[in-house]
């Protein structure tokens, strides 16, 4: 297939087929993320997609049942576009289930309500959406574009046009001095916002991102070990959604974990309160990636 730099997924679509509709993010501002910063976004020719997607069906068509189109926040592709690409992805692969992508409270937001409705009905079921934080002043100073009340609306219109969402936060981003604040509002988005999924990443500094030069300047200090895994017992202890599948399984962490919130919340923070005290092993820092 024909890809254009790197390319990243959620570590729940690593049996996908990956389509790159758009190259980098239409946002890219993100003080953390390095991911799309050697790329200057746009929309990919429609045809060339269409010409990868025809190409995918020869090769794989059979075996493929989920697709994720990338790149960073896909969802920006007007609606011209998803009508040719989902419909192609129907006829291409007859098995199937699942068309995900990335998403912001920007790009969903910015949809009507008839457009995200059409979205589902032509099999766009999964939205992956990363407000990494849920402390307005951490929202600010990550760069994240939308704020914690736009990301509840963004959840709200996605699941009313009956889409499911997996919403994506990030330990540490709110430094030693926002910790707390991060901590108890990432639990606090997370009930709001209800999703079908949870996940928790950890923030790495990457050099020469602009939280690396903040780190070098001293306007930004990341917790210890010890303190994201608190941030992430505190999201897990007051986090409320319906009924969430939940993950920290990105090589990101330190502290693999699986459960549903809220049924495994005891379990959970059990696990948590082990790894705290010692009883359980932490991934060792040189197995631990992006």
């Amino acid at each position: 297939m024909r890809y254009e730099g790197k390319i990243y997924r959620p570590p729940s679509e690593a049996d996908s087929y990956i389509l790159q509709a758009t190259i980098g993010c239409s946002w890219n501002h993100c003080t953390y993320c390095d991911m799309y910063r050697d790329k200057a976004f746009r929309v990919r020719d429609l045809d060339e997609t269409l010409a990868d997607i025809r190409t995918a069906a020869k090769s794989f068509g059979e075996n493929v049942t989920k697709v994720f189109v990338a790149d960073g926040d896909a969802l920006v592709l007007d609606l011209r576009h998803w009508e040719a690409i989902l419909p192609a992805c129907h006829d291409a692969f007859p098995r199937m289930k699942r068309v995900s992508a990335y998403a912001t409270a920007v790009n969903i937001n910015e949809k009507s309500d008839a457009e995200l409705k059409r979205l589902r009905e032509l099999g766009l079921s999964l939205l992956y959406m990363g407000p990494e934080t849920g402390d307005d002043v951490t929202f600010k100073r990550i760069a994240k574009g939308s704020n914690f009340d736009e990301h509840v609306e963004a959840a709200r219109r996605a699941h009313e046009a009956g889409m499911k969402v997996s919403a994506i936060f990030l330990l540490g981003a709110g430094g030693t001095e926002r910790s707390r604040e991060h901590a108890e509002g990432s639990a606090s988005l997370i009930s709001a916002m209800d999703p079908e999924f949870v996940s928790a990443l950890t923030l790495t500094i990457i050099p020469g991102t602009p939280i690396a030069k903040m780190q070098a300047a001293g306007k930004f200090t990341l917790p210890s070990v010890t303190r994201m895994l608190e941030e992430l017992r505190t999201m897990v202890a007051a986090a409320s959604p319906t009924d969430a599948i939940f993950r920290t399984n990105h090589a990101s962490n330190y502290l693999p974990l699986a459960g549903r919130l809220p049924q495994d919340r005891d379990r959970i923070v059990e696990a948590l309160d082990k790894a705290l005290s010692g009883e359980i092993a932490l991934r060792p820092e040189w197995s631990r990636g992006l």
